[in-house]
């Protein structure tokens, strides 16, 4: 039976799995899968627990939606540990990282949580990354939390049609064709 329901500590090694898998981390170098992990999961998880849902199949986390409440809380955690590793690393994944908090900042005030989804590849086209976006939504506007943001590069094609399917607005692309900010108001799905 598949449910939504807020990440349990046992569910840590299943969102691992997941983050690792989505974002095709397995043909990446350990230090580069090491701070995916650490960055998309383990900020969140370690700091705001109330706000990380998972879709559970019987029992397996195949599936999460973090957030991050507070956007300045998460870039300086970004700053601090995301950055400097990807620098080494990667320098144009550490481009594009720099360029989506840049854009995604503008937003802050409007919509200052920060959001991180992804499915198993099994999930992805079956309504599940809108439920859980939908759940997250309904537990942030409780809490008064007016709107999450998001940057997806533009040549995502699916994650771009994702989140405009699931109701976010588009909020600014970059001039060279790179990033697009997207935000939603946690409203969204209030009736």
């Amino acid at each position: 039976m598949i449910t939504i329901r807020k990440f349990e500590e046992k569910d840590y090694k299943d969102v691992q799995y997941v983050c690792l898998h989505c974002e095709d981390a397995p043909e990446d170098p350990p230090e580069l899968q090491e701070f995916v992990l650490h960055t998309f999961c383990d900020y969140y998880i370690d700091n705001e627990p109330e706000n990380c849902f998972v879709l559970d199949d019987d029992g397996k986390a195949v599936g999460y939606v973090i957030c991050a409440e507070n956007y300045d809380r998460y870039k300086k955690i970004f700053d601090e540990k995301y950055l400097p590793l990807n620098e080494h690393l990667d320098q144009g994944l550490y481009n594009w990282a720099k360029n989506s908090t840049v854009l995604q900042e503008k937003y802050k005030d409007e919509y200052p949580a920060h959001l991180h989804i992804d499915l198993t590849p099994p999930y992805h086209h079956k309504g599940y990354g809108t439920q859980l976006i939908k759940t997250l939504c309904k537990h942030l506007y409780e809490k008064g939390v007016p709107g999450v943001a998001l940057t997806v590069g533009s040549k995502n094609v699916n994650g771009v049609n994702f989140y405009k399917k699931c109701g976010f607005a588009l909020l600014e692309q970059a001039d060279n064709d790179g990033e697009i900010a997207f935000g939603i108001k946690t409203n969204s799905f209030e009736k």
